[in-house]
């Protein structure tokens, strides 16, 4: 595969064609149109209507001519596609329009946080940054996926372990919504942190050398993930289900926290016997 780059200018011109696409002229009320539609979803000359913008402004966007709405814009915009709030804030972040925190990406756990993941045990539990870095993590949660110690620093990012360590792709039940799920999640991080040059290397990779990766990201799908439930398939204990949980706390808040519980009792049993082991 070639090797291809991220670029805002064209994410945004791909996020606003996917999203006018997939809407239902009818859902709006608007008159029918003599001519046939030829493609799915609203015409441009629609969403300009519904935007209060010219026709020229939404082909231009459309194109990834260099424009940069204002706030103002872009909440009529966000109004007229019906974004999720995901999306919405996912629009602002691409446009840079939504007011940033100024910390810089965590690269080691704050001491604090890492003492609440080990105390947190018997509960699975790890610490991230926004880039799925893994940056602290618990005897359970070793037990649970596999000993982060044995990696490469590199290595130990969640999104890089499902699409590339050979164990953890075979780990989960559903791997193709677990990685769709985090794409979409890695999505509002690297639109969020324009500037994080590892994020958008780290991304390039995996569009450049994962062909599911590539496919999922040119899906435009945005979505924070921040709790649900995954099975997988543990060599030593079997078939596990669990609930997990993400907290961001207020002091260091490029730091996620991650917590897993079991989601029924049969896999409350398998944790168990993990920790037994």
């Amino acid at each position: 595969m070639t090797t291809r780059t991220v670029d805002a200018t064209q994410e945004l011109a791909a996020f606003l064609r996917s999203r006018r696409e997939r809407l239902d002229p009818r859902d709006f009320g608007l008159p029918p149109r003599r001519q046939a539609r030829r493609t799915p979803g609203l015409r441009r000359e629609e969403v300009a209507e519904l935007a209060g913008v010219s026709i020229d402004y939404v082909v231009r966007l459309e194109q990834a001519r260099g424009l940069r709405p204002s706030a103002d814009v872009v909440e009529a915009l966000a109004r007229a596609l019906r974004l999720a709030p995901d999306e919405r804030a996912y629009l602002f972040d691409l446009t840079q329009q939504r007011p940033r925190v100024a910390d810089r990406p965590a690269t080691t756990a704050a001491p604090p946080l890492a003492r609440l993941v080990t105390d947190l045990s018997p509960l699975p539990a790890m610490l991230m940054n926004h880039r799925f870095d893994i940056l602290a993590w618990n005897g359970e949660m070793a037990g649970l996926l596999l000993d982060f110690d044995t990696l490469p620093p590199s290595q130990r990012n969640a999104m890089w372990l499902c699409l590339m360590h050979p164990e953890i792709r075979e780990f989960y039940v559903d791997r193709e919504r677990v990685v769709r799920e985090g794409i979409a999640h890695l999505r509002t991080a690297w639109a969020a942190h324009p500037q994080d040059q590892a994020l958008t290397d780290l991304i390039t990779e995996f569009i450049t050398h994962d062909e599911e990766f590539a496919r999922s990201w040119a899906e435009q799908d945005v979505k924070v993930q921040g709790r649900g439930r995954k099975a997988m398939r543990h060599p030593g204990i079997g078939a596990v289900s669990v609930h997990f949980e993400v907290l961001m706390p207020l002091h260091d808040t490029d730091q996620r926290l991650m917590i897993c519980r079991a989601a029924d009792d049969e896999s409350q049993a398998a944790l168990d016997r993990l920790c037994t082991r």
